[in-house]
């Protein structure tokens, strides 16, 4: 979500209607996160003024540990200069550390994709924009789901109750500190974490969503008591389960 919205931001200063706009100071400290969408806190340090150059040796765009060769337009400017310092900087200070292992298996390579074309820039950022939407777009409509065994035939499933929340085993990147709480895109993706996972033995889809409107699901080493609740559906594995529990 930060990467995203970051990248929609840089889209915006690329193509703004003052020109390419560059900002000088880039550090995560300058940004901030407003209902979900990142914001530039400090506009002091921005710019619209491009490299002037005669030729292409001109035009190296220079960072500690690497640099890059430009090309010199007709007009006497650095093509694009503004722009690829922005998203390089973006892959510094963000893709690298936050890009990596953040998303299901089958699409990481994608995040790999963009994480190795931005730190050579031979992305710019209409391609950058381009992949991450196409990442998006994979993990909200489950379309980047492998074909497999249905798992959910597996698990007895009790309409109407919901587990009491308890601490349990942990896993990553929960978004409860109390236990497993994973983004699923339904409770098909849900049964296939739960078998993966060796402490797992039952699970709930809750009514909570994420950004991309996905549901998360709590996932359980066993399953606690019950309780009633009309709008929420326990799933247990039939090898967890007994004639004396239900």
């Amino acid at each position: 979500q930060i990467c995203l919205s970051l990248v929609k931001l840089l889209f915006y200063l690329a193509h703004s209607p003052l020109g390419s706009i560059v900002l000088l100071d880039f550090q995560p400290r300058q940004f901030v996160m407003v209902d979900g969408n990142l914001k530039v806190t400090d506009m002091d340090d921005a710019s619209t003024e491009e490299l002037s150059c005669k030729e292409d040796n001109d035009c190296t765009l220079e960072f500690p540990m690497k640099s890059f060769p430009l090309k010199c337009s007709t007009v006497g400017k650095c093509e694009g200069i503004n722009e690829k310092k922005n998203l390089f900087n973006a892959y510094r200070y963000f893709f690298t550390y936050l890009l990596p292992h953040s998303a299901p298996p089958p699409l990481q390579p994608f995040l790999s994709d963009i994480l190795n074309a931005t730190g050579d820039l031979r992305y710019g950022i209409n391609e950058t924009l381009k992949a991450f939407e196409k990442v998006l777009h994979l993990y909200k409509s489950g379309l980047y789901l492998q074909k497999r065994p249905l798992l959910l035939k597996e698990y007895i499933s009790l309409k109407g109750f919901r587990t009491v929340e308890a601490e349990d085993y942990k896993c990553w990147p929960s978004y409860s500190h109390l236990g497993c709480l994973l983004s699923v895109h339904s409770a098909e993706e849900a049964a296939a974490i739960c078998n993966s996972q060796s402490q797992c033995q039952s699970f709930i889809v809750t009514q909570q969503r994420t950004w991309t409107g996905r549901p998360l699901a709590s996932f359980q080493s066993s399953p606690t008591d019950l309780i009633p609740d009309v709008n929420a559906v326990v799933y247990i594995k039939r090898s967890a389960s007994s004639g004396e529990r239900l």
